[in-house]
C-alpha cells in the first residue's frame, strides 16, 4: 500500500499543535518564555517531525530519533534551562500535556465517528486542539507560581540583597495612584538597599486580620530577580512596601522568608503589560478602592 505524505501539512500541525504544548507548559510554570522563542520552539518541533522521513535508519529507532530531538530541543530553545533537574520537570510537563491533548484527540474520534472526517483534517486537528488548550490553561493557570517559595535579588543601584520570598496568593497590595502590584520586604533588606538615602516614597494603604486597616511606606525597586526551580526572570521598576514586622521567622534550619511577592507582577509581565507612568493615575487616592488590599 502506497501513501502520499504532504510535508507542508505535516510540519503546519506539529508547528500549531507544539505551540499548544509549550504555551501550555510556560504557563504552569514561571513564564519564562518570550513569544519569539515560543515560536521558534514550536518551529524546531516541526521541523524535528520530519527527520524520521529523511535519516536512514529503522523506522522504530527513526521515530524515537525524531521525537526525543523534537523535545529535547523545544525546551532548550523555549525556555532559559540552567540546570538538568529543570529540563526533566519541563520534559515532564511537555509529555503530560501532550498525552493529555493527544488522548482527548482520539477520545473525540473514536467516540463521535459523524465527525472523524471533520476531526483528523488538519483544520479539525488545530481547531480541536486550540480548544483543548484553552480548557487545560484555564485548568493549570497560576498552578507552580502562587503559595511557592522563591529565590530573589533585590537590585538597587550598586547593592544586591539575595532573600528567599513567598509568591502568597494573599497578598493583592496594589500603588494608589498607578494600580501597580506592591510586594512586601523587612525592613533590614530594605535599609541594607536604600542606606541613609530614602526618598521618593508611596503610601501604600492595607487590611490584614486582626488591623482593619494601616498603611506602609512604598518605595521604587528598580530591578528585581526571581528564580523559581531554575528558571529565572527579571523584573524592571517594581514597587516594594517595607515592613516593620518580620514576615517569617527561621524554621528547621532554613533561611527566612524575607519576602512576600504580589502573584499579580508576574500575571502582568506574562501578558507582556508595560509599568505604567508614576503619575499615571489609576486608582485615586480618595477612591472607594483605597485600603481594600490585603496581604
Amino acid at each position: 500500500m502506497r501513501y502520499e505524505l504532504y510535508a507542508d501539512s505535516l510540519f503546519v500541525i506539529n508547528f500549531v499543535m507544539n505551540l499548544y504544548l509549550l504555551f501550555l507548559v510556560d504557563r504552569s510554570t514561571f513564564r519564562t518564555a518570550t513569544p519569539g522563542r515560543l515560536l521558534l520552539g514550536a518551529a524546531f518541533g516541526g521541523f524535528s517531525s520530519l527527520l524520521p522521513f529523511v535519516l536512514s535508519a529503522p523506522g522504530l529507532l527513526k521515530q524515537v530519533l525524531g521525537m526525543a530531538a523534537g523535545a529535547a530541543g523545544m525546551i532548550v530553545i523555549t525556555f532559559s534551562v540552567k540546570r538538568f533537574r529543570t529540563f526533566l520537570k519541563l520534559l515532564e510537563k511537555l509529555l503530560v500535556y501532550s498525552f493529555c491533548m493527544g488522548g482527548a484527540l482520539l477520545f473525540l474520534v473514536q467516540t463521535f465517528p459523524g465527525i472523524r472526517a471533520a476531526l483528523t483534517g488538519v483544520c479539525g486537528i488545530l481547531g480541536a486542539g486550540g480548544i483543548l488548550c484553552l480548557f487545560l490553561g484555564r485548568i493549570c493557570k497560576g498552578k507552580g507560581q502562587e503559595d511557592s517559595i522563591c529565590r530573589a535579588v533585590l537590585i538597587h543601584g550598586t547593592r544586591k540583597a539575595a532573600v528567599n520570598a513567598l509568591i502568597d496568593s494573599g497578598n493583592s497590595l496594589t500603588e494608589p495612584l498607578s494600580g501597580s502590584p506592591v510586594s512586601v520586604v523587612d525592613e533590614d533588606i530594605f535599609r541594607k538597599l536604600w542606606g541613609d538615602s530614602v526618598q521618593g516614597c508611596r503610601v501604600i494603604p492595607y487590611h490584614s486580620i486582626g488591623k482593619r486597616r494601616g498603611i506602609l511606606m512604598g518605595y521604587l525597586l528598580p530591578e528585581l530577580r526571581l528564580e523559581v526551580g531554575g528558571l529565572e526572570r527579571t523584573f524592571r521598576r517594581v514597587y516594594i512596601a517595607v515592613s516593620k514586622e518580620e514576615i517569617a521567622s527561621d524554621s528547621a534550619g532554613a533561611e527566612a522568608v524575607k519576602m512576600i511577592i504580589n502573584p499579580r507582577l508576574l500575571e502582568e509581565a506574562g501578558k507582556g503589560k508595560q509599568p505604567k507612568r508614576q503619575n499615571e493615575r489609576t486608582y485615586d487616592s480618595e477612591s472607594s478602592d483605597t485600603g481594600k488590599n490585603a496581604v
